[in-house]
């Protein structure tokens, strides 16, 4: 059988690992994963919020400059450079997700990966993936092979 046609050691489950013990940790894999997006959403909330408050600033030159000192002193005063919650810019609000819950949600789940599974990670997944793929047919591989071919060669 060619490599390519067996998962690599890296994803194979553990030796004595119960399906109980590999349905959980994929399901705490896809609560990690979750939080992933959220933090990822959380740094997007970040960008557009610094972007907008960049923008706001120049539309108060703008302001100014189209004779509308009192609106653009108004602008620049109470809304240019604003905490968005309490005592925070956004970038805060991100370190402390950070500290706080992104990074201690990792380590558990090292953790409890490392003790369970013996590091390994998203077993659950490929497991998944041997049953849905369909094995000898091209783009179906287990895993990457030394070498395919050129793209788009169906000839295997």
């Amino acid at each position: 059988m060619p490599d390519d046609e067996t998962p690599d050691d890296a994803h194979l489950r553990p030796d004595g690992v119960d399906d109980a013990t590999i349905a959980a940790l994929g399901k705490l894999s896809e609560a990690l994963e979750v939080v992933e997006h959220a933090r990822g959403l959380l740094y997007g909330f970040h960008r557009l919020t610094g972007k907008a408050d960049l923008a706001l600033g120049e539309a108060v030159d703008l302001l100014r400059e189209a004779g509308h000192d009192e609106h653009a002193d108004s602008l620049e005063r109470d809304l240019v450079g604003r905490n968005v919650v309490e005592g925070r810019w956004t970038f805060q609000i991100v370190e402390d997700y950070d500290d706080t819950y992104w990074s201690e949600f990792r380590r558990s789940e090292k953790t409890v990966r490392d003790a369970l599974a013996g590091g390994r990670r998203h077993v659950f997944e490929s497991e998944m993936k041997e049953e849905r793929r369909s094995p000898g047919r091209r783009h179906h591989e287990a895993r990457p092979a030394e070498q395919h071919g050129s793209p788009g060669d169906d000839s295997r």
